[in-house]
């Protein structure tokens, strides 16, 4: 596998798994099914993290704060609520306003982690 889709490759895997660690922290407040209830909630996040890489083309610079991850985030969080809304589990503005401080910590957090890394990484090599 090439560098560059290896990088693309986990970096959707990291956006998928910091979603579903936000679904399982706001989950286990609630006395619902654990695993029904996690799944329940994470597909609309989920599809609309899909939807963000896509219409961020964020394989092309996947670790890009800018670039990929505000796209995906503000894609992430309004079309995850219009899906939850459309799926009959409801959204009440405390849920938008936490859901979307959070997942602007982890879409973006881990994205400006690896850019300070990788830079670093350079510097030392130079």
């Amino acid at each position: 596998m090439r560098p560059a889709t290896r990088t693309a490759l986990l970096a959707f895997l990291t956006d998928a798994a910091v979603v579903l660690v936000f679904v399982l922290i706001g989950r286990a407040s609630h006395d619902e099914h654990p695993v029904l209830g996690a799944l329940i909630t994470y597909w609309p996040f989920f599809v609309a993290l899909m939807v963000g890489w896509v219409l961020a083309r964020a394989w092309k610079s996947p670790l890009a704060v800018l670039r990929s991850g505000v796209p995906i985030w503000v894609t992430t969080v309004a079309l995850g609520m219009v899906l939850r809304v459309l799926g009959d589990q409801g959204v009440q503005w405390s849920f938008v306003i936490v859901t979307s401080v959070v997942l602007a910590v982890f879409l973006l957090g881990w994205r400006a982690v690896a850019r300070l890394v990788t830079a670093r990484r350079r510097a030392r090599a130079s």
